[in-house]
């Protein structure tokens, strides 16, 4: 018995509990598991099948019988300890190839299993039921939240209607931006809630893209010029007029991308392209690229874009603002759409997002080629603009005429916004400022900080001397 112990049998270390018996019932090995579980320590050697499984193997002088089907077919048995007390066990009983008068029985012990079964069911439910809890919650505060900021946001519009001096003015348009910009987080938050709690739906209808993509282009055409940069939209004909889709959903992301474009962006341009890619059926898929030339990010950043309250780095936050939802929303509301979403950028390159979304068509729009491959799609190749390239790198580049061109006349844009008080434009013409002279001399380039500083101050007069300061360099 030594002998099989150590050796013979490579599997003492078993899992599952084995034990070989011969056609007279009598026991001739059991691994550790089976001397563990069923208390058995030196003694099992030779006892009979039928004080293990009672309910199973009946005891003869010569052997045993029973109704067990031997063979690969798992059943469930009851197996006993030598204290006579019973746990389930799943197990299947077969004949050696080896030994043709030997049993090997293989049995796994079902209590710890049913156990640990039923704890993670009841993690499960308690997840569950924290998750309830937290929609619920969530839900409940974001309303809580807009009711005041709503009844704060219609108060101020109707004082803002109302002939007020510039001194009054100002603090109310302050207060109208903040409540913007709080139901923006609070509707964000909603929206991220609901994803994360799978009670998202989406609602799709019949629409018409081109309408759609005017209204995004209305949204963000008037702060993007504002900025001096250009602005370009473009749309396969391939694309039908209506098209079958969640449109509210469609349009939160293009803003989302459209509004971090126009915020990273302070030199060049931002483009929206829209090609249909593939069809199925009564299904196309449709790619839609949002690029600009904006401050861009690392290569090894990329990876938080889509995280949760996920920013590059501390410092996007606080500069730019955000509560790092927005893009994974759109992460989820694409998926939920059948699509992916992806980005290209290099530090102080720009940025290239490009997501796709499967959306339907109707009959009367247009019947679908039957001759489609799901698998097949029409590659959209940007070719570079070489000329745009160039102007675009003389612009950035200090020192040169389109650079000192640019510069002066955002300077003159920022004095002009300093003179009526409008302190947030002056800020955004000091923000492409610092841009332009990136590559300057040290000595403008603090001239450039201490400039910012006034405007962030809104001390005047320190930014008319800073302005003069900037204005001999050039």
């Amino acid at each position: 018995m030594e002998q099989s112990k150590g050796g013979i049998f490579p599997i003492e270390d078993a899992l599952e509990m084995i034990l070989m018996f011969d056609r007279t019932g009598r026991i001739s090995y059991g691994n550790d598991t089976a001397r563990h579980k069923l208390e058995y320590e030196n003694d099992l050697y030779g006892r009979h099948i039928s004080e293990i499984f009672p309910n199973t193997f009946q005891y003869l002088e010569d052997g045993f019988v029973s109704d067990f089907s031997f063979g690969n077919e798992i059943q469930n048995l009851v197996a006993y300890r030598k204290n006579l007390t019973c746990f389930p066990v799943e197990a299947r009983i077969v004949l050696s190839g080896s030994s043709p008068d030997v049993y090997i029985c293989m049995a796994n012990d079902m209590l710890e299993r049913n156990f640990l079964n039923r704890e993670i069911e009841q993690v499960k439910q308690e997840a569950q039921q924290a998750m309830k809890v937290k929609s619920e919650f969530v839900a409940n505060i974001t309303h809580e939240l807009r009711t005041p900021v709503n009844g704060i946001l219609g108060n101020v519009r109707e004082l803002l209607s109302e002939d007020l001096d510039e001194k009054t003015m100002k603090p109310l348009q302050l207060i109208e931006r903040c409540c913007d910009d709080m139901n923006k987080i609070i509707n964000n938050i909603l929206d991220f809630s609901k994803l994360e709690a799978g009670k998202f739906t989406l609602e799709p209808r019949r629409f018409h893209f081109r309408n759609m993509l005017d209204y995004v282009k209305s949204h963000h055409i008037n702060k993007i010029t504002e900025k001096g940069l250009a602005f370009f939209m473009t749309v396969s004909p391939q694309i039908p007029e209506y098209i079958i889709g969640d449109e509210l959903r469609i349009v939160q992301i293009l803003n989302n991308l459209l509004s971090n474009a126009q915020k990273f962006t302070a030199l060049g341009k931002i483009t929206v392209e829209v090609v249909k890619t593939a069809q199925v059926n009564d299904k196309i898929e449709l790619f839609f690229i949002v690029k600009d030339s904006g401050i861009g990010i690392d290569k090894a950043d990329k990876e938080k874009l889509f995280k949760s309250f996920s920013q590059v780095d501390a410092s996007i936050s606080r500069k730019y603002g955000g509560t790092g939802l927005g893009l994974n929303i759109c992460k989820q509301l694409v998926e939920l759409m059948g699509g992916k979403i992806e980005v290209e950028s290099e530090k102080n390159r720009g940025s290239t997002f490009s997501f796709s979304i499967w959306v339907g068509i109707s009959k009367e729009d247009g019947e679908p080629s039957k001759q489609t491959d799901e698998g097949k799609m029409t590659q959209f190749i940007s070719v570079p603009n070489t000329a745009e390239e160039e102007k675009a790198e003389n612009i950035r580049r200090f020192g040169t005429p389109e650079n000192q061109e640019n510069v002066k006349r955002n300077l003159s844009k920022l004095i002009l916004c300093v003179e009526m008080e409008n302190w947030e434009k002056a800020e955004m013409f000091m923000e492409i400022i610092k841009q332009l002279t990136e590559e300057a001399p040290p000595e403008m380039k603090r001239a450039v900080l201490r400039l910012k500083m006034a405007i962030q101050k809104e001390n005047y007069d320190k930014v008319t001397a800073g302005f003069e300061e900037l204005d001999k360099f050039l």
